[in-house]
């Protein structure tokens, strides 16, 4: 075993992997940005190395050298599945704790790779591959294939540059639109066609091989729940899956590791017919350790780090096929930073407070004070239980997202517990078009609850008359004979402002919701409010002006102050734009004092790399502008205010 070991990650999975390296007597060493130099997993590891980006091969190298490390762990992502990388690793003297670099590229290349594993044996896609179609051949293919047809880049994946086509009339935009987003994202615009298999489903082998001629699976996981291509919630076994047709995968997936000389744990994607369970066909082998490795962990008992660990030092694989055996049901899901309320935009700020289930395990990069920002990919954490069958185990996951708790950056907790009681998730009937086809009912009810409301206004009651011992500061509505309404404006991140009055002390009060009745309601520390004769308590926390509740999974921000003469509306006006997310100003395409109408660009703020454009809400002048490119913004900030011309 090795003695020291860098981890070339950020963020939960060089926490996850530092988490072993510990438990085996292990040195661990980090690298950082310098937007991470305070991160949790810089202060979790033995020592740690300042890096220009996660991406700068040589410098990865000389933080390696320079801690006197045996070996690299890639994590997933950025270097892993990086062909300089490994190469580069074992140039320098040091172990890649992953395949070959051989394998790394011959899988690396969605053609090089189809025909490698079609020629083992394994189900292919019907479809064209070869290198360098142009666009009239692209076309051509895909009505010999028979629509509908997916175009996919040849590098790279994620869901990038994919494209579904299901009318002949759209083929010639659908393809030049793939090219432009290949090209951009991966410096590769090489297109292939695929038959696309209808209500398909997401299943993937986990195999195992180490250098003394032993290729092993351990089993499936299903990673169905998709949306835009980005797993969400995955889960080993899978529920449409028997015995028989999980030898068959795990057969062929063997098979395809062994056709590429692997090393070291991998992942065989392929893609299933929710009509046709007994059809299933490649799609792609990760060259590297999965997101979802957890629940594999969880169903057969191994720690597949470890394992990793062990298999790159030499050692030969503890076990044979016929030891690897699955015990019950394990399910995860993925905490992202994005607010399902607004499009999924991406997110960010401070951890302000965070609370973590205890029935539950939790992988997971986050501390309270955590700056969570735009430049990297907006999972946070991820949630995984175990339970002796299916359904036990999504209860326990819904049981765990409720006592989940994040406040200072909004996420997706409320969707994920959304997403585990629809009706077809529940009784495993799953496809990767099912998210989004119910996303209109997942992100329904996303309103303020007037408990909340009353909570946040109760709230400023509460610290404004715990502020000092004089009654007369105190804006109760104490009058000579009769007690006032004090009236509040309190704004949801990214909603219209709503006016919440209160009569009496936080203790005891009456609070109005707009125009609704009063109900008796009184508020106390710790967070507990009793309304309308129910009690609940919230997790709380302030940032300024903003006050954080959370509970069930939910999250709130709201923005509070004692409200002026004038309507509600007043106290923000139609014209004020803010930014949807925190992030960079990537271009203002306005100035003070121009004229603008109804839907016209404004500012893009870009954030996680995915773009955001503002537009004019209505027609008028720019009264205000105070960002400029390149500037940082938070979310909600101001960027443009527009008055109606006079």
């Amino acid at each position: 075993m090795f003695e020291s070991v860098l981890v070339a990650n950020r963020g939960e999975i060089a926490v996850r992997v530092f988490r072993t390296l510990r438990r085996l007597g292990v040195r661990a060493v980090a690298i950082h940005t310098e937007a991470d130099a305070g991160a949790r997993h810089v202060r979790e590891a033995d020592e740690a190395f300042g890096v220009p980006s996660y991406l700068d091969i040589h410098a990865v190298i000389e933080a390696a050298r320079a801690a006197g490390a045996d070996a690299v762990h890639p994590g997933y992502g950025f270097l892993s599945e990086n062909t300089a990388f490994a190469k580069a690793c074992g140039e320098a003297g040091l172990v890649f704790v992953g395949p070959p670099a051989g394998a790394i590229e011959a899988m690396g290349d969605k053609i090089r790779a189809k025909r490698t594993v079609a020629a083992a044996g394994v189900p292919v896609v019907p479809g064209r591959d070869e290198p360098g179609l142009s666009d009239a051949e692209l076309k051509a293919a895909a009505l010999e294939i028979g629509l509908p047809v997916l175009l996919k880049p040849s590098a790279g994946g994620g869901g990038k540059g994919m494209r579904l086509v299901r009318d002949a009339t759209e083929l010639p935009e659908a393809i030049a639109s793939a090219r432009r987003e290949a090209r951009g994202s991966f410096g590769d615009d090489t297109l292939l066609a695929e038959r696309f298999v209808e209500n398909p489903r997401h299943i993937e082998i986990q195999v195992f091989a180490d250098t003394h001629g032993t290729t092993v699976h351990l089993g499936e996981r299903e990673c169905s729940l998709q949306r835009r291509h980005q797993k969400i919630i995955e889960e080993a076994p899978s529920p449409l899956l028997d015995a028989a047709a999980r030898d068959r995968m795990g057969a062929a997936a063997v098979a395809a590791a062994q056709a590429v000389g692997y090393v070291g744990a991998g992942t065989v994607e392929y893609i299933v017919s929710a009509d046709r369970p007994g059809e299933f066909f490649f799609m792609e082998m990760n060259t590297r350790l999965q997101v979802e490795h957890p629940v594999t962990e969880l169903v057969t008992g191994l720690d597949l780090v470890e394992l990793q660990l062990r298999v790159a030092s030499g050692e030969p694989l503890p076990f044979t096929q016929d030891d690897v055996t699955l015990d019950g049901h394990a399910i995860e899901a993925r905490v992202y930073a994005e607010d399902p309320a607004r499009g999924f935009l991406p997110t960010g700020g401070r951890v302000l407070a965070l609370t973590e289930p205890e029935n539950a395990r939790v992988d997971s990069g986050l501390d309270a004070g955590t700056e969570v920002g735009g430049a990297y990919d907006p999972m946070l954490a991820k949630v995984i239980v175990h339970g002796a069958d299916r359904a036990r185990a999504v209860r326990r996951l819904d049981r765990a997202l409720a006592s989940y708790t994040l406040l200072g950056v909004p996420t997706n907790v409320a969707f994920l517990r959304a997403l585990l009681r629809h009706p077809s998730v529940v009784a495993g009937d799953l496809d990767t078009g099912l998210v989004e086809r119910s996303l209109d009912e997942l992100t329904a009810g996303t309103s303020v609850p007037d408990e909340v409301l009353a909570a946040a206004a109760l709230e400023r009651m509460l610290a404004l008359e715990s502020a000092g011992d004089d009654p007369w500061d105190v804006p109760d509505g104490w009058r000579p004979g009769a007690r006032a309404w004090t009236p509040w404006i309190i704004t949801p991140s990214g909603g219209t402002p709503i006016e919440v009055r209160v009569q009496g002390r936080a203790a005891s009060a009456q609070v109005a919701i707009d125009e609704g009745p009063p109900v008796a309601a009184s508020l106390t520390r710790p967070f507990t409010l009793t309304y309308a004769g129910r009690t609940t308590s919230f997790e709380a926390a302030r940032d300024g002006r903003t006050l954080w509740l959370g509970r069930d999974g939910h999250t709130w921000a709201l923005g509070e102050h004692v409200r002026a003469e004038g309507a509600a509306a007043e106290a923000t006006g139609d014209g004020v734009l803010r930014s949807p997310m925190p992030g960079t100003v990537l271009a203002v395409k306005a100035a003070e004092g121009d004229r603008v109408t109804k839907g016209q660009p404004l500012v893009v703020v870009e954030a996680m790399k995915m773009e955001h454009t503002v537009t004019a809400p209505l027609d008028g002048v720019v009264a205000d502008l105070p960002v400029r490119a390149g500037a940082q913004v938070a979310l909600d900030a101001v960027l443009v205010v527009i008055e109606e011309p006079r």
